[in-house]
């Protein structure tokens, strides 16, 4: 008996599968060296890459059998996919990724290039930079006020209608607020204080309430022509200006009446009443409401503020002209504002 290997296998056992093996290798190395001549008689030689032709550069049959040509692959290259063709893009799609672009590219205006001190909020009111619904009155009626100018100078508040029957003011303030800008000042103005009223043409709101007699200083339980109400602050439209003064705190405040032709002396800044008397055209005399002003408004901010209010009483029929055209001149000349050319 022969020896036995480690596998268990003897060596003419090995040896005759070897040749097993290549009995069926050999055929099919010969098609397939015989079909890849074919191919390159048909395709002709490989394209010049400027250096000579080799045996190994382009698959040429040997003595030692047929080689194809070599490829180099270097570590860490990923193997070369082929190229699929690109679809082309549809006109709709194209036109969506222009516009996008556009709007992306495009720079937005600036705010300092649209308006160099405020934004325009109006263009029939260029003079008009901020407007608030500051209350509602016993009706429902918006209180609204106006901000004018540019901000440059002191603030200044002016007040017309407080009392409905008194509307003729209203055009000093409309007048400054439909103009051209101003500059120099920072300007509110309250054109209609008492809407209710106004639309009434009554002193009083539409609870019957004076509302000049309604704030809390030297408040006193009133009736008759000066109905000052059940109690201080008791009315919408009372307690929507003084939030709004308080918010604002402006350190002048006109506050336009009428029928008498005067401004107040009574005020905490005496040179403040002599410089509105002197550019207004009108005399100073002390309006002491026939004794006690109780619950004013002015009298309200002289003591609570650092500013100084003041009443201004234009009579009983002011010309039209005058408070279209010359008040709204000589209020602006009090703190030296102008109006843009």
């Amino acid at each position: 008996m022969g020896e036995d290997r480690g596998d268990g296998e003897r060596p003419a056992d090995r040896q005759q599968h070897r040749d097993g093996l290549a009995g069926l290798v050999r055929p099919a190395s010969a098609d397939r060296q015989r079909q890849d001549a074919e191919q390159v008689r048909e395709d002709g030689p490989p394209p010049s890459t400027g250096r000579p032709l080799t045996r190994r550069a382009h698959g040429i049959q040997g003595r030692r059998g047929w080689h194809g040509p070599r490829r180099r692959i270097h570590a860490g290259t990923p193997p070369r996919r082929p190229l699929r063709s690109t679809p082309r893009e549809s006109p709709l799609r194209i036109l969506t990724a222009l516009l996008l672009a556009t709007v992306l590219l495009v720079p937005a205006p600036t705010t300092s290039a649209a308006a160099p001190d405020h934004p325009q909020l109006d263009p029939d009111r260029p003079a008009v930079v901020e407007k608030r619904v500051i209350g509602r009155s016993v009706r429902g009626r918006p209180i609204r006020a106006w901000r004018l100018g540019d901000g440059s100078g002191p603030t200044v508040l002016l007040i017309s209608t407080m009392h409905g029957d008194e509307p003729h003011t209203r055009r000093i303030l409309q007048s400054l607020r439909d103009g051209r800008p101003i500059r120099g000042i920072d300007l509110w103005v309250l054109p209609t204080y008492n809407p209710d009223g106004l639309v009434r043409h009554t002193r009083k709101n539409a609870r019957g309430v004076d509302l000049n007699r309604n704030f809390p200083w030297r408040w006193a339980d009133l009736d008759g022509p000066y109905e000052s109400g059940p109690r201080p602050r008791s009315e919408p439209e009372t307690r929507a200006v003084i939030r709004f003064l308080r918010d604002v705190r402006p350190r002048w405040i006109l506050s336009f009446h009428q029928p008498l032709h005067a401004v107040d002396t009574d005020t905490k800044d005496r040179r403040f009443s002599r410089r509105v008397a002197r550019a207004l055209d009108l005399p100073r005399r002390a309006l002491t409401c026939g004794g006690v002003c109780h619950g004013t408004m002015t009298g309200w901010y002289n003591h609570r503020f650092r500013g100084a209010a003041l009443t201004v009483e234009y009579g009983a029929r002011p010309p039209r002209r005058r408070m279209e055209k010359t008040a709204p001149r000589q209020v602006l000349s009090i703190w030296g504002a102008t109006r843009h050319r």
